[in-house]
């Protein structure tokens, strides 16, 4: 079982937020497994590099100075424009319980039908929710895509493989991959004139400028 190290320190709920980032630090909470509330801080140097190892999928040891408890990073807020941390939720897990956890999926190979044919690849779920002891948490389910050999095919939960112990919470039948056909450009042509409809409007001209010159004649006698 893997697990990410991060220690913490605990701070004062008197202590603003944003003073604490000022200083290079994010506010943390941590809560869980009986645990009651307890407002926590560590760098943002720190939480970036454990949260980017671990994701939503894998233990962390969250050292608090007095002891070391096994979390989850349960909500991130983050900067809306410069993607900073600025907020986190600790989830204590108790090791001998089942627990929820988001899991990546992460395509292996390539599609026939995207490389030879031109296809589109379509990924409805970037994640599933499993349900397991902690001990057995996957960090993430890798799925082959070499079998979408053409358009249509698809891959569904059903054929994510997992070890024992680990149940997928979502429908067996939820698409995960498919390969969509690319849409064609619709060219339009001008319309082509018919040889007997450029004969019909050639008499019209040629009727119609006769008449004209006929006009003419009877003004000249006049």
């Amino acid at each position: 079982m893997d697990t990410i190290a991060l220690t913490v320190t605990a701070r004062t709920t008197e202590q603003v937020a944003k003073h604490i980032r000022k200083e290079g630090n994010v506010p943390c909470v941590l809560y869980g497994n009986d645990i009651e509330n307890t407002s926590l801080q560590c760098t943002h140097k720190d939480v970036l590099k454990a949260y980017s190892e671990a994701g939503k999928s894998t233990l962390v040891e969250l050292d608090t100075g007095s002891k070391k408890v096994p979390v989850l990073f349960h909500q991130i807020e983050f900067h809306p424009v410069s993607d900073k941390i600025l907020h986190v939720d600790f989830f204590a897990v108790d090791m001998k319980r089942e627990i929820e956890a988001q899991v990546p999926i992460i395509h292996k190979g390539e599609s026939p039908a995207v490389k030879d044919l031109g296809g589109i690849l379509i990924t409805p779920h970037d994640h599933v929710t499993v349900k397991c002891l902690p001990t057995a948490l996957p960090h993430e389910i890798v799925v082959n895509i070499e079998k979408l050999e053409e358009f249509g095919a698809a891959l569904t939960v059903a054929d994510l493989e997992v070890a024992d112990g680990v149940v997928i919470v979502e429908d067996p039948e939820t698409v995960i991959a498919t390969v969509q056909e690319p849409r064609k450009e619709e060219v339009v042509e001008a319309p082509v004139e018919s040889e007997a409809g450029a004969e019909g409007n050639a008499e019209v001209e040629d009727k119609a400028e006769g008449e004209g010159g006929e006009g003419e004649k009877k003004e000249e006698e006049k």
